[in-house]
C-alpha cells in the first residue's frame, strides 16, 4: 500500500529542512533592479487606476449632488496652493507612470529595447518623463 499525501509532505519538509536550503524563488535571493521595481509599480499604479475610476464613477452614481457642487466644497475649504499641487501630483503621477511605461511596454511587444542597458536606460527615461508630464498636469 502506498504513502498518503500527508506523509509524502511530511517526507518532503523535512528533507528540505535537513538540506538548509532556502525556499526559492524567495524575495531575499534576488537583487532588487530598476526593471524589476518598475514592473511592480506598473502594476500597483494599474490597480490605482482601476479602483480610483470606478470609486469615481461610483460615486457619481450614488451622490446626491452633481460634480460642480462638489468642487465648491473643496475650494470652500481654502487649501493653500502647496497642498493643492500635492494633490494633483498625487492624482497625475499614476496616471502619467502608467501610460509612459505602457508605451515602453508596447516598444518591447514589437521587439525594440530587449538588452540589458537599453531596457535601464528606457526605465530613467519613463521616470523622467513621468516626473515631468506629472508636474506639469498638476501645474494646469
Amino acid at each position: 500500500m502506498g504513502t498518503t499525501a500527508k506523509e509524502e509532505m511530511a517526507r518532503f519538509w523535512d528533507k528540505n529542512t535537513k538540506s538548509n536550503r532556502p525556499l526559492s524563488p524567495h524575495i531575499t535571493i534576488y537583487e532588487w533592479s530598476l526593471p524589476m521595481a518598475m514592473s511592480i509599480t506598473h502594476r500597483g499604479t494599474g490597480v490605482a487606476l482601476s479602483v480610483g475610476v470606478s470609486l469615481f464613477g461610483l460615486a457619481a452614481l450614488v451622490l446626491p449632488e452633481q460634480f460642480p457642487h462638489y468642487l465648491a466644497m473643496v475650494k470652500s475649504l481654502s487649501l493653500g496652493p502647496a497642498l493643492i499641487y500635492s494633490a494633483k501630483f498625487a492624482l497625475a503621477f499614476p496616471l502619467s507612470y502608467h501610460t509612459w511605461n505602457g508605451i515602453r511596454h508596447l516598444a518591447w511587444d514589437m521587439g525594440k529595447g530587449f538588452k540589458i542597458p537599453q531596457v535601464n536606460q528606457s526605465g530613467v527615461l519613463v521616470l523622467v518623463l513621468t516626473l515631468l508630464s506629472s508636474a506639469g498636469l498638476a501645474a494646469m
